[in-house]
């Protein structure tokens, strides 16, 4: 099916993207952030994940190992954080649940990024309704928000962008009518184009293609030949026409990985075994969130491989299951046989992980015949019972005994912030003294 066919007509899209997520979930509940440099480290505390503008003036890079800023963050009095990833996907579903009493059309994106479709919605002025999101989830939640509105996916993220880089926008850019489109697209480079990124951006600026104006004007036949369907779709977004649809139905996975760090070196097979459990555990909450069952698992380790004076040993092992499955007890006992199976005395293991694949939906399944004396009514229910306690006390309110209460393997969060919005014993509190 050629690309035309597949044009979508008279298309109004709103990209909402929240400015500095992990960021801005932190001043949320510690206003004294506000107005400060503020950044995010990721696991282990390794990399910068997120920044306040005030960081990025600084010189603060995305991405950059926390060792090699340290002496510019101790300098500047920079506040750091490490991912608090249960307060920031609260938050997330806060804004998202926010989002969706706007249209009934919406793509939840990614954590902090949405796509509503308003062709359907009876407004006349796009830009008045921006605003009027941007207020509704800042009042609400705390969370400021940018918001780029035009007639198709790619217009609408490059819209987006223009409006963290220009205060005077204050938080909105319509251009569904723009009458300078040649002079902003012109200053757009071809690589920062959503959908082109870095190798097919140097291929394109190699042959004098460099910005997105200059990527919207090109050849069809040239975009075609060297980067296929997908770039076409990109060209008449750019003309804006509307090639992309909402992704409105998140596909269930088709393998769900749980993998993590250690916080220090592990060569003790107890802990490895609970870090294992730990990682079954989350990876099958993934898989009933998804209502399917899985047939297989994968376990694997690893040694560091930068630490040359270490002995090293990576190795993985697949099982199938005797049976379709999401019964958090069975995968676990599966999947520490593996890792019996995989250790080896006297390495120190940096990571491990989990993969739960040849996903089928829970129902209906195949069950072993020989197997048949599992009440796996009770099972369910079970399960459903330990996900809806968590759900709504806070994650790990109910644990399975296997993953340990300790931890001492997990990984390095030494500047994590509180739950304020998933655990009791982590409210906010008010002093009014």
């Amino acid at each position: 099916m050629g690309a035309e066919s597949e044009i979508l007509n008279n298309k109004i899209f709103a990209l909402v993207d929240c400015n500095n997520f992990y960021v801005s979930c932190e001043r949320v509940f510690n206003p004294k952030l506000n107005n400060m440099p503020v950044v995010i480290l990721s696991n282990n505390d390794g990399c910068v994940v997120s920044r306040s503008q005030e960081a990025k003036a600084l010189g603060i890079t995305m991405g950059i190992p926390y060792f090699k800023v340290k002496n510019i963050i101790e300098k500047n009095d920079i506040k750091v954080f490490s991912s608090n990833y249960v307060l920031y996907g609260d938050m997330s579903e806060r804004v998202m649940n926010l989002l969706a009493k706007f249209t009934p059309n919406i793509e939840f994106y990614s954590i902090d990024e949405a796509f509503l479709d308003l062709k359907d919605i009876s407004v006349k002025d796009f830009t008045a309704y921006g605003k009027e999101i941007r207020k509704t989830i800042f009042k609400n939640t705390g969370i400021p928000v940018s918001v780029g509105i035009a007639r198709t996916k790619t217009l609408s993220k490059i819209a987006n962008e223009f409006v963290k880089h220009n205060s005077k926008l204050n938080g909105v850019f319509n251009i569904v009518d723009f009458h300078r489109m040649d002079k902003l697209l012109g200053q757009v480079p071809v690589h920062e184009v959503w959908g082109i990124g870095g190798a097919f951006g140097r291929m394109l600026m190699s042959k004098s293609i460099l910005s997105a104006k200059d990527f919207r004007d090109a050849s069809e036949f040239f975009i075609k030949d060297k980067m296929g369907i997908i770039g076409l779709r990109t060209k008449y977004e750019l003309q804006g026409t509307s090639a992309v649809d909402l992704d409105e139905v998140l596909e269930p996975k088709k393998a769900i990985m749980s993998s993590r760090s250690f916080g220090k070196y592990v060569n003790n097979v107890n802990e490895l075994e609970e870090a294992i459990s730990q990682y079954t555990i989350r990876a099958t909450e993934k898989l009933r969130l998804q209502k399917s069952n899985c047939n297989s698992i994968n376990v694997f380790l690893m040694t560091n491989h930068y630490k040359l004076t270490d002995k090293q040993h990576t190795e993985s092992k697949t099982i199938t299951l005797p049976e379709p499955t999401s019964y958090t007890p069975d995968i676990i006992k599966y999947a520490t046989f593996v890792l019996r199976k995989l250790y080896r005395k006297g390495y120190n293991y940096i990571k491990a992980g989990v993969l739960l694949s040849n996903i089928v939906p829970e129902s209906p399944i195949q069950l072993n015949v020989f197997l048949q004396n599992r009440d796996h009514a009770k099972r369910d229910r079970v399960m459903k019972t330990l996900d809806n306690i968590n759900v709504r006390f806070g994650r790990d309110t109910l644990k399975i005994a296997s993953s340990g209460l300790s931890q001492n393997w997990a990984m390095k969060r030494q500047h994590i912030s509180q739950r304020y919005t998933t655990n009791w014993n982590e409210l906010l509190t008010i002093n009014i003294s």
